[in-house]
C-alpha cells in the first residue's frame, strides 16, 4: 500500500530525557569509572580498558567494524521505519546520549536521505548490529545514501541537504548499533499489510465461493458464536456481510445442491481468522518493542545497568508466527484457485475457458500459485529455532529474528501474489455465473477487478493481468470497493 510520509521532530521533553542521562555518562568518563561500552571494549573484549582520551575514537571503530552487512539492499520502506524507531528508542532518554543524535535521525527522515542498508547481517542479538552500522555510518558522514539527488556518500548525502555529520561521543555509536530496529521496522510494516491481506483473503474467498455456487450456512452469526476466537468471528462477520443479497446464494439455498463445501471454503472463518489472531499478537508484542529501550548498558536513576534488552526474542517468535499464518492465507487460497480452475469440482468450464481445448484459459496460473506456496512453505520455516553462537561465544544465544523479518517481508510478497491470481480466476468463474447476481460486497470487488482487467475470453498473457491484481490488492482499491457501504 502507498505510504504517506510524514515530519516527525524530537518533543522538548524527550530531548531533556536525552541531556539527563547523558550527564551521567560523562561524569563517569570523567571518573574514570569502568562501564562497558564506554570505557571498555565490546563483547568479549568487555575486560579490555579504554583510555578517556580514545573514547571518541572506540566509538568510531564500533561503527566501522560492524558495517559487515551483505545482500540487496533493504527497501526505502524499511529503512525509513528503521530510522524513526531508532530515533525513538533514543528518544526514551534511557540512552545516554545527545539529543542531537534523534535530531539528526529525524532530519535524515524529513530530507529522505535513506542509508544503504544491506539486508543481511544480523543474528538479532546485541540488536540488528551489522544493518545499524551501516545506518549509523551515514550519521557520522560514512557510508552511503540515496536521496532525491541520487546514490551519494553519507557525508556528501548529509552536506546536500545542509546537515552536518556528528562526532560521535562516549557510548554514541553502542547505541545506535544496539537495537532491534530492523526486525521491528519490517514486522511493523508487514502487520498493517498482513491485515490488509487477511481482510482481502475474505473478500477473495467470497469470489470464489459464489463463483462455485457454494453456501454461506457455515458462516452462521450462532455457529461461529459457538467458538468465539475473536478472528473467526471478524472474517465469519466480514463474509456475511460481503455475501449479503446474493442472488446466487438464494437460488439453491433450500435445495439439496450442496450441504457442505470443501474445506477451503467452508471454513474461511476458522484460517482466515487465526491469521487475524496471529496479527494481533504480533502487534502486541510490537506496541512493547516499539517503544522500548533495546540498547546495552542503560542509564537508569543515575546507574549504568548491562542487560540484554536487545535480543531479539520477544519480536523473533511473533514473526514466525506470523510468516507462518500468512502462508496458511495463501496456501488455503492456492486450494480454492485449483477447484476454481478443475470443471469436476467447480461447475464451471474446465480451466475458466471460453473454449477448452483450444484454448487453456487460466490453467497455468494456478502453477504459479502452486510454485509461490512451495516457496512460501521454505520461506515461513521459523528461524528463532536456530542459533549460532557470536563473539567467542559470549553471544552464546542469539534470536535469528532479522533473518526471520527478512523472511516475513518475502512472505507477504508471494502471499499477494497468490491472492491476486485467486481474484482473477474468481472473477472470470462469476462471469460464467451472469446473469446471476453475486452478494453486494462481491459483486463491487468484482467490478472493480473488471475496471482494470477484461474477462479473458482468448488467450493472452497473464502476467500483466496478475501484476493489476496485485496493484488492486496492495492499493486496498478491491478491499475498498467490497466493503463501500
Amino acid at each position: 500500500m502507498a505510504r504517506t510520509a510524514r515530519r516527525v521532530a524530537l518533543a522538548p521533553e524527550a530531548a531533556e530525557r536525552m541531556r539527563a542521562s547523558r550527564s551521567v555518562i560523562e561524569e563517569l568518563v570523567a571518573d574514570g569509572a569502568t562501564v562497558y561500552g564506554v570505557t571498555t571494549g565490546f563483547g568479549d573484549l568487555a575486560n579490555v580498558r579504554i583510555e578517556p582520551g580514545q573514547v571518541a575514537e572506540l566509538q568510531r571503530n564500533l561503527v566501522r567494524s560492524h558495517t559487515a552487512g551483505v545482500g540487496e539492499p533493504l527497501p526505502v520502506a524499511v529503512v525509513r521505519a528503521m530510522l524513526l524507531l531508532r530515533a525513538n528508542a533514543l528518544a526514551i532518554g534511557l540512552s545516554g546520549v545527545r539529543p542531537e543524535l534523534a535530531e539528526l535521525l529525524c532530519a535524515m527522515l524529513a530530507a529522505s536521505i535513506h542509508p544503504v542498508i544491506p539486508s543481511r547481517g544480523s543474528v538479532g542479538a546485541s540488536g540488528d548490529l551489522a544493518p545499524l552500522a551501516h545506518l549509523a555510518a551515514v550519521l557520522i558522514g560514512e557510508g552511503y545514501a540515496d536521496t532525491p539527488s541520487g546514490p551519494m556518500s553519507g557525508g556528501d548525502a548529509l552536506r546536500a541537504a545542509g546537515l552536518a555529520p556528528v562526532e560521535l561521543g562516549a557510548k554514541e555509536g553502542l547505541a545506535l548499533l544496539n537495537g532491534t530496529q530492523l526486525m521491528t521496522g519490517i514486522a511493523a510494516l508487514v502487520c498493517h499489510d498482513g491485515r490488509r491481506l487477511a481482510e482481502s483473503a475474505d473478500v477473495i474467498g467470497a469470489m470464489s465461493l459464489e463463483a462455485m455456487e457454494g453456501t454461506a450456512v457455515a458462516f452462521d452469526e450462532g455457529l461461529i458464536g459457538a467458538r468465539p476466537h475473536a478472528g473467526q468471528v471478524a472474517a465469519a462477520a466480514h463474509l456475511r456481510a460481503l455475501l449479503a443479497g446474493s442472488e446466487i446464494g438464494t437460488s439453491h439455498a433450500d435445495s439439496e445442491h450442496r450441504l457442505q463445501d470443501a474445506y477451503s471454503l467452508r471454513c474461511m472463518p476458522q484460517v482466515h481468522g487465526a491469521v487475524r489472531d496471529a496479527l494481533d499478537q504480533l502487534e502486541r508484542v510490537l506496541a512493547v518493542e516499539m517503544n522500548a529501550a533495546t540498547d546495552n548498558p542503560l542509564v537508569l536513576d543515575g546507574r549504568v545497568v548491562s542487560g540484554g534488552n536487545f535480543h531479539g526474542e520477544p519480536a523473533a517468535l511473533a514473526i514466525d508466527y506470523v510468516k507462518i499464518a500468512l502462508t496458511e492465507l495463501a496456501s488455503i487460497s492456492e486450494r480454492r484457485t485449483a477447484r476454481l480452475v478443475d470443471a469436476h469440482l467447480s461447475g464451471l468450464p474446465a480451466f475458466l475457458s471460453d473454449e477448452p481445448g483450444l484454448r487453456s484459459g487460466m490453467m497455468i496460473l494456478q502453477y504459479t500459485a502452486a510454485a509461490a506456496v512451495n516457496e512460501l512453505q521454505t520461506l515461513a520455516h521459523p528461524s528463532s529455532v536456530d542459533t549460532i553462537p557470536t563473539s567467542a561465544n559470549q553471544e552464546d544465544h542469539v534470536s535469528m529474528g532479522a533473518t526471520g523479518a527478512v523472511h516475513l517481508w518475502e512472505v507477504a510478497d508471494r502471499v499477494e501474489t497468490v491472492l491476486a491470481i485467486e481474484a482473477l480466476c474468481a472473477a472470470q468463474g462469476l462471469d460464467f455465473r451472469a446473469p446471476m447476481r453475486p452478494g453486494d460486497g462481491v459483486a463491487r470487488a468484482h467490478a472493480r477487478l473488471r475496471d482494470l482487467v477484461p474477462h479473458v475470453a482468448e488467450d493472452r498473457s497473464p502476467a500483466p493481468d496478475i501484476a493489476a491484481a496485485r496493484g488492486l490488492l496492495r492499493s486496498g482499491d478491491l478491499l475498498a470497493a467490497a466493503n463501500q457501504a
